[in-house]
């Protein structure tokens, strides 16, 4: 009986083998194109959306009349991201983790163009060479990822997450989140790389459980019914919980330091934490030639360094107005105290004797 169970288990997973019938190597060509051109388009919508939300700021900052969640430019930015991540959402059923994930630097070339062009930011020598380093990069990542289309069923993610390799990459990612987390809450160690570390573990459990539903989708819509297993669910549940836990520390991290640190750092992070979840739970580079995967890594480094030289000391947006409070939400009060820097030119100038005459004011009223 165990036998039977095992055999129609492992009758499930894909074979990768390079003598499959021309019919099924097109196919599977096609399914892997498709998840690559959603991939591709996701992120430049992502890239669409911020600059539209920053020009929303800008705007306001400028005009000061309504805040930016009044406006409908700002609305439609936000629907094209949400647009662009349902994009990256389906394109994890069509293509490997191991190359959806890196395709990410695409949002960051695109981003710096579209400001360049219509925000008007200047273009900067780093920005050319940064960008020729990405598509360089995303170019041998296209080529050389690992081509087999694999498809996801319940049985086949059942399998995966109790094999041995996977639990033991689970045991450390989770003594590893214990102790980043330790440091962070109890040593309030505040540093860039242990906030994203964070980030990067609960990601790496993200992309798994993303893979897992959108192939499973993909499956039930084919006529293969997957919805009604119980793996399928526990899937979403691992989806919500770990993109919400890391959108929390990412945001941490966005409050205690500079985009120019975060976007990078975060993009590094996270691209291999996918492709160690893609290597490992989805077995994605099983039967890759040696030089395939140095060209691939090879890719990913130089994707890294495009997107550090991209990133790298970003012009700051100027503003006629000095003091930004860019915290509204719908709904909620606002407590915090906004505060000049220090190492700004208003510090201590009109600011400051505004708020000392003020004073002043008040003592005489009250003496009086």
């Amino acid at each position: 009986m165990a036998n039977a169970t095992w055999e129609r288990l492992f009758a499930q997973t894909p074979v990768k083998s390079t003598t499959q019938p021309p019919e099924i190597s097109d196919r599977a060509y096609k399914t892997y194109l498709i998840g690559i051109v959603i991939a591709i388009c996701g992120n430049f919508l992502i890239s669409i959306s911020l600059n539209i939300q920053k020009y929303t700021h800008m705007r306001q900052a400028q005009s000061g009349s309504k805040p930016y969640y009044t406006s409908s430019l700002w609305w439609c930015g936000i629907a094209l991201m949400g647009i662009g991540e349902l994009g990256n959402f389906a394109a994890y059923g069509f293509a490997p983790a191991s190359l959806i994930a890196p395709l990410g630097c695409v949002s960051v070339i695109a981003s710096a163009v579209i400001s360049v062009v219509f925000l008007k930011e200047t273009l900067r020598a780093s920005d050319i060479l940064g960008g020729a380093l990405a598509v360089t990069g995303t170019y041998l990542l296209v080529t050389f990822a690992p081509h087999t289309v694999q498809h996801i069923t319940a049985h086949l993610i059942q399998m995966y997450a109790v094999s041995w390799q996977f639990l033991v990459y689970l045991g450390l990612e989770i003594v590893l989140f214990c102790v980043l987390l330790y440091l962070y809450k109890r040593r309030n160690i505040k540093h860039v790389v242990v906030l994203l570390l964070l980030v990067a573990l609960l990601a790496s459990q993200t992309v798994i459980s993303v893979k897992a539903v959108s192939g499973m989708i993909a499956e039930s819509v084919e006529g293969n019914m997957q919805l009604t297993f119980p793996i399928f669910y526990v899937m979403i549940v691992v989806m919500v919980a770990s993109c919400g836990f890391q959108i929390k520390f990412l945001n941490q991290s966005m409050k205690l330091f500079n985009a120019t640190e975060v976007v990078p750092i975060n993009f590094v992070f996270f691209t291999a934490s996918a492709i160690l979840a893609g290597i490992v739970f989805y077995q994605e580079f099983y039967g890759l030639a040696m030089l395939n995967i140095f060209m691939f890594l090879f890719g990913c480094l130089l994707s890294f360094v495009g997107v550090f030289l991209i990133a790298r000391n970003r012009p700051k947006i100027k503003t006629d107005r000095p003091f930004i409070d860019m915290g509204q939400v719908p709904g909620r009060r606002c407590t915090d105290k906004v505060q000049p820097e220090s190492t700004n030119i208003t510090y201590g100038s009109l600011t400051g004797d505004a708020i000392q005459l003020q004073a002043k004011g008040e003592q005489t009223e009250s003496s009086v």
